[in-house]
């Protein structure tokens, strides 16, 4: 007979799987609490209809708004389609049901876009186009049982943890008020709210005796608080006014309120460890160690090597709990899900599995121990981008360190290297599937279309799924709507989406008709631009925007003759596609992943549907961005071209080609100041704007202007290791920052030939790091409103360089 232990030991296992939560039901326990959460019926809809508004405010009296449960809904989230039944002419025509006022937007945009033609993107991408909806009285009826579209999944995520420093640092209520209205269009229902988050952490690392001053080291610049956050830098472009403190917690607290008043769930900031060096001081026995260089040139403390404290470590919980709880006491229970990515780029001190899961586990302690609800939203970069330390032993040590479902993962680059596949659904643990596709907010005609339409479907519908989610991770924002339309459309859809039809309806509603020269370009850019699969991700290395720093003279590409040289340069564009691979293995190489001559014949196809839709918007913005495109790609045939004829001492062809490079750059500054999207001066005056007096202007100007070129520090020798990694096409950076640093270097080149000797490359880099230092310390006035007839500068430019 078995004993009593046996027995007890028999119940318990008997038991414990009935009690403990599946995945489904950990989600369904999550989703009932948030739901608690959600503002009165009566506020969502005065939400969605004052979004309605802003959006159409023609038409505010079209439609009838209404919350209704998700028990209506099949205990899902959905919205209703219906008509309205009208005895009259008067009142409302459309009815649009919803279970929060997210889905109620959503079905407005739906309804939008597929009954009346109209399309939504951000301003800088073109605006609305809404000409296309009838007046009110005349709106398309719906088929007369109505339309139900549910998601298949519960959340549509939003945001990386640089974009606020990348696209949102200088923004005003009004723009992020324009914000949030897209994210509910787009039915966005899990934000991240990071703004503000410096002034919580005054409060709190006060009450642990550090100082304001203290503070002034710990805290980046406005434009770099992405970094600081996340440990990587401490000072660099700071310190932080109170004026700034107090200024972004205001904005954090409307942000808040309306993504709450939406039914959105905001995901807040918790404690990661990065803590203030004085805190080292002020409690010696703590485990705070000094982490290692982040892309600094020489090491300089002033900016370099921040402070971690281990999670291991009592202080580490206090501060966590700390932290929450401020936010709570400030902007009341408005969540249960917080973000906290303490080894992102950052790897533990070892492998050990045990060692793993207790510092998993002692970062929530810190999270539930101020919400004992708590969630950890965590990104999963560090699975793709340290794959190495990251095996599964790692990955389950560190996703199973909490209690189920108390962790969701975004698989962040699941449109080019999808975690799911190789991790066994992430051991079990709940993630969404998110597109990166975006870094350092870069200005380039980019993606992959056919993924998007199909990975989350097959990430949704594989065995033992435990996806959640269809999230957008991009670094910044404003640019390549029709990628972000369809990633956002993916978290409503149930089946994979043919993305040739859905090209021509996106064509139609974007500038309001049918063109069908420029649908045919559309057909085109599907499988060359947008049809990226050679698993590169893609960060903007043009040469115009992104030059090379280097010394052509060490790298002789002598074993091509001139002959073999000249028939590659004139070969079929088909071929140019891999030049920089066939030429040498030392030329520097710009990402290429499609025939350029198929898309200057898009290009082509788009300016001969222009006379048609030369009054839109939408269309100008996509022109002047299609020509930059090509344009630049061509710049990046001429530098080679320019470098080749340098090295075979061929003096008449470089001055030929680099007098082209040079051209190409004024051609495109002066084709970008025709659209009011691309200009330098919108992004400084927004910067200076939110300055309270000259010394925060300087401060913000410089912030401003140096993260897109420099970036971080440098010597007279040696530039920034992450120049240009924010670069951008914008009319005023190329005239007045990327074209003398081409001139002067071409100029070198020059007398390197004149003279025949080497190229004086530490010469031109202390000329050219002069140069830009005095630029980013500058403070001359560029344009904010665009000049010239946009698509007479493009024709021109075509006729200039492909007729």
């Amino acid at each position: 007979m078995p004993n009593f232990k046996t027995q007890l030991l028999i119940l318990i296992l008997v038991l414990v799987p009935i009690v403990a939560l599946s995945e489904p039901e950990a989600v369904e326990a999550l989703l009932r609490r948030l739901d608690s959460k959600r503002s009165p019926a009566s506020v969502q809809e005065a939400a969605a209809k004052a979004v309605l508004k802003r959006l159409l405010p023609t038409h505010v009296d079209s439609f009838d708004f209404k919350i209704f449960s998700k028990e209506a809904c099949g205990g899902q989230s959905c919205f209703l389609l219906n008509n309205n039944n009208l005895s009259s002419r008067q009142g409302p025509e459309i009815q649009i049901k919803g279970t929060t006022a997210v889905e109620i937007a959503s079905g407005l945009h739906w309804y939008l876009k597929y009954w009346c033609g109209a399309h939504v993107s951000w301003d800088k991408t073109g605006g609305v186009q809404v000409v296309s909806i009838p007046k009110p009285g005349s709106l398309p009826r719906v088929r007369d049982e109505g339309l139900k579209i549910q998601r298949p999944i519960p959340w549509n995520y939003y945001q990386n943890v640089v974009t606020s420093s990348y696209s949102f640092v200088w923004w005003d209520w009004e723009r992020w008020q324009k914000e949030i209205d897209w994210m509910a269009l787009q039915g966005i229902n899990l934000p991240l709210a990071f703004t503000g988050q410096e002034s919580i952490w005054q409060k709190v690392f006060m009450d642990f005796n550090i100082s304001k001053e203290d503070l002034n080291d710990f805290f980046g610049g406005p434009a770099f608080l992405a970094w600081a956050r996340m440990g990587n830098l401490h000072a660099w472009g700071g310190p932080l006014s109170q004026n700034w403190l107090d200024q972004q917690l205001v904005l954090q607290k409307q942000i808040l309120t309306r993504m709450l008043e939406l039914g959105m769930t905001p995901v807040l900031p918790s404690f990661s460890g990065n803590v203030p060096a004085a805190l080292k001081k002020i409690y010696p026995s703590a485990n705070i160690t000094r982490l290692g260089d982040w892309n600094t040139v020489n090491g300089d403390p002033r900016w370099c090597c921040t402070y971690l404290l281990d999670p291991s470590d009592t202080l580490f919980v206090e501060i966590g709990t700390a932290f929450i709880r401020r936010q709570v006491e400030e902007y009341g229970d408005v969540t249960d899900i917080y973000n906290c990515d303490t080894f992102n780029e950052n790897s533990p001190p070892t492998n050990d599995p045990a060692y793993i899961s207790s510092l998993g586990a002692a970062v929530y302690k810190a999270m539930s121990k101020g919400d004992k609800d708590a969630v950890w939203l965590m990104q999963g970069w560090l699975f793709y981008s340290d794959s190495s330390f990251w095996k599964p032993p790692q990955m389950k040590a560190l996703l199973h360190s909490v209690p189920f479902g108390k962790m969701i993962v975004l698989d962040l680059f699941a449109d080019v290297k999808p975690i799911w596949r190789t991790s066994s659904q992430f051991y079990g643990t709940p993630y969404i599937w998110c597109l990166l596709h975006n870094f350092g907010g870069n200005i380039e005609m980019y993606g992959i279309l056919d993924a998007v339409s199909s990975g989350p479907v097959d990430a949704r519908t594989s065995e033992n799924s435990t996806m959640v989610g269809v999230g957008m991770c991009m670094e910044g924002i404003e640019h390549n709507p029709v990628i972000y339309e369809l990633t956002s459309e993916m978290a409503f859809r149930s089946e994979k989406v043919q993305v040739q039809d859905w090209l021509k309806t996106y064509s139609r509603r974007r500038y309001g008709k049918t063109v069908h020269q420029v649908e045919a370009a559309w057909e085109i850019l599907h499988h060359t631009i947008y049809n990226c699969t050679d698993g590169i991700a893609d960060h903007n290395t043009d040469f115009i925007v992104k030059f090379p720093d280097w010394d052509p003279s060490s790298n002789p590409i002598s074993n091509i003759t001139k002959q073999n040289q000249m028939q590659m340069l004139l070969a079929l564009d088909r071929k140019r596609r891999v030049l920089l691979q066939e030429t040498s293995a030392h030329l520097p190489q710009a990402h290429l992943w499609y025939s350029t001559q198929e898309v200057v014949n898009a290009l082509r196809l788009f300016l001969d549907g222009g006379n048609d839709l030369s009054g839109s918007l939408t269309y100008r913005y996509d022109l002047v961005d299609l020509t930059r495109q090509v344009l630049s790609k061509l710049a990046n045939q001429v530098y080679v071209d320019a470098v080749t004829a340098y090295q075979g001492r061929d003096v008449k062809a470089y001055s030929l080609h680099s007098r082209n490079f040079v051209q190409l750059i004024k051609d495109i500054d002066v084709l970008l100041a025709s659209d009011d999207n691309f200009l330098l001066g919108t992004w400084l005056e927004s910067a200076k704007k939110l300055a309270a007096n000259p010394t925060e202007r300087r401060q913000y100007e410089w912030n401003a202007r140096t993260q897109v070129t420099m970036w971080f520090d440098n010597t007279k020798t040696n530039q920034s290791k992450l120049h240009d990694y924010a670069n951008k096409f914008w009319s005023g950076l190329l005239g007045s920052y990327y074209l003398p640093r081409a001139s002067t270097y071409f100029s070198y080149l020059s007398k390197s030939l004149r003279d025949n000797k080497d190229f004086e490359v530490e010469e031109w880099r202390k000329e050219w790091i002069s140069l830009s230092n005095g630029w980013q310390a500058g403070t001359e006035l560029y344009p904010v409103k665009a000049k010239g007839d946009a698509l007479a500068i493009s024709r021109a430019l075509y006729k200039k360089y492909f007729s």
